[in-house]
């Protein structure tokens, strides 16, 4: 059995627990955190392809290509060499940006050669990707001041140490005028304007500039200079990639094969990709308490693709804890507090994310909310007749409509926390009974509580006047 089957051996057993115990859950992340150190070099050729393929969107030409050349490269006695360009255009860094440095540390300890190449000379140009306006260029002092940031919040993710770094102003700087000409006689100007964010700001009569047209011709160039193997992005970068695999062909290279990640969603549930100017995100920078309680308050559905998207965790045991879930011999809320400690664990370590469990389960499971601090109140007998949506959005300010307070309820959101004097119970409240009048929902589903507390997302307000 290989490393990664020993491991996932002893995770499988630990799953099929009680994933309520704290020993058990210690254990698990234990293991998986020790997973991403793993040597994965006595992976086949065909398992490491396919284990690269199973947290990407595509593998093009195709996965089976993908294993062929790990093949042909074990022959040769060496390994792929991988490419990721990185434009330095941030100083804060969240988990969406993590997703490509998790996969290249799996190509890492499978033994290939990983490039990070530094975009100081298109960072001055401006990826357009996804964009309705041209991106400011940056100086060389804001490339350098981010690039030490973004290495400094990823390093939990990524080996540093077993990388080849270089800069793209090596090759494009010098690149001269006649040379672009004719490279550029051998693209058609409709190919560079296929990308849809492209057509869209025409359409809307935006501006469009050469240089961010030019954007993808760097970027193929960039492969053409490192004969790199494979080359990841996002999947929104699907084009930039697929023109590096034109022009080496050009040059008379073997064109790299791409690989796309996907675009993780935010944590408010909206579908909107994870992005600081949405304050969906999770940062590299924020405490233990905050990435915790962070990923306690994303909807259930985002729990697989978080976990595919984060963690070591193979198929086999996501499927296995989801089908647990499904049969109800585990609670979502367990499943989600184990994702929780796994974003802790990454950053700071197995005992940093115990203890934010311990405080998370402090402050919202065993303890009155009362206890720990002052919480807006609602009356029943002045709002009792008015419909959820409504006291979410006009009486609490928690939301800021009543169309934004059912999507919360829509994505398993919005609950009703019930304390008794056996403990406090969680009554997830649908779509339908978030557009009906509190009171009337009240009288269903809190039957024999003393205390109850409406909340939605991570905001929590007293009902009083039971």
């Amino acid at each position: 059995m290989t490393r990664l089957g020993d491991s996932v051996a002893r995770a499988s057993a630990l799953l099929a627990q009680d994933l309520s115990s704290e020993s058990t859950v210690e254990q698990l992340l234990t293991e998986t955190k020790a997973r991403r150190y793993l040597d994965l070099s006595d992976l086949s050729a065909k398992e490491q392809a396919e284990l690269i393929a199973s947290r990407t969107v595509e593998v093009l030409p195709a996965v089976a290509k993908l294993a062929e050349r790990i093949e042909k490269r074990r022959g040769e006695g060496k390994g792929l060499g991988i490419k990721l360009g990185i434009d330095p255009t941030g100083a804060d860094v969240h988990l969406g940006h993590a997703v490509p440095m998790i996969i290249l540390n799996r190509f890492q300890r499978m033994g290939h050669d990983v490039t990070l190449l530094i975009g100081d000379f298109t960072a001055k140009i401006g990826d357009p990707s996804g964009r309705t306006s041209e991106r400011p260029p940056l100086t060389d002092d804001d490339i350098a001041k981010n690039l030490a940031g973004y290495r400094e919040q990823v390093r939990p993710f990524f080996d540093f140490e077993k990388v080849n770094f270089r800069q793209n102003s090596e090759w494009l700087g010098p690149f001269t005028f006649p040379e672009l000409l004719g490279l550029l006689a051998h693209v058609p100007a409709s190919q560079l304007l296929q990308r849809e964010d492209f057509r869209t700001r025409l359409a809307s009569g935006a501006g469009l500039t050469m240089t961010e047209m030019l954007y993808p011709i760097a970027q193929g160039l960039d492969s053409v200079a490192l004969e790199c193997d494979v080359e990841l992005g996002g999947a929104d970068q699907l084009l930039n990639l697929q023109m590096g695999r034109k022009l080496m062909e050009l040059k008379g290279q073997k064109p790299q094969l791409v690989v796309t990640m996907p675009l993780i969603e935010g944590t408010d549930g909206s579908g909107a990709k994870m992005s600081k100017s949405k304050n969906n995100y999770v940062g590299l920078k924020a405490t233990p308490d905050d990435v915790f309680g962070k990923i306690m308050s994303v909807p259930d559905r985002l729990m697989e693709p978080y976990l595919k998207a984060w963690t070591e965790w193979t198929d086999q045991e996501i499927a296995q804890v989801l089908s647990r879930v499904e049969e109800k011999s585990l609670h979502p809320m367990d499943l989600k507090k184990i994702l929780a400690g796994e974003m802790v664990s990454a950053l700071y370590g197995v005992e940093a994310a115990m203890a934010a469990r311990a405080g998370f389960v402090a402050q919202f499971s065993k303890k009155s909310f009362a206890d720990v601090e002052t919480l807006p109140e609602v009356d029943l007998g002045e709002h009792g007749a008015e419909q959820i949506t409504v006291v979410l959005s006009k009486v609490l300010d928690f939301q800021p409509s009543a169309s934004a307070a059912r999507r919360v309820a829509k994505q398993n959101g919005l609950r009703f926390v019930l304390e008794t004097e056996a403990g406090q119970q969680n009554v997830v409240l649908t779509e339908a009974q978030a557009i009906r009048p509190l009171a009337e929902v009240v009288a269903e589903t809190a039957a024999g509580a003393t205390t109850v507390y409406l909340k939605a997302g991570r905001k929590i307000a007293q009902l009083k006047g039971l």
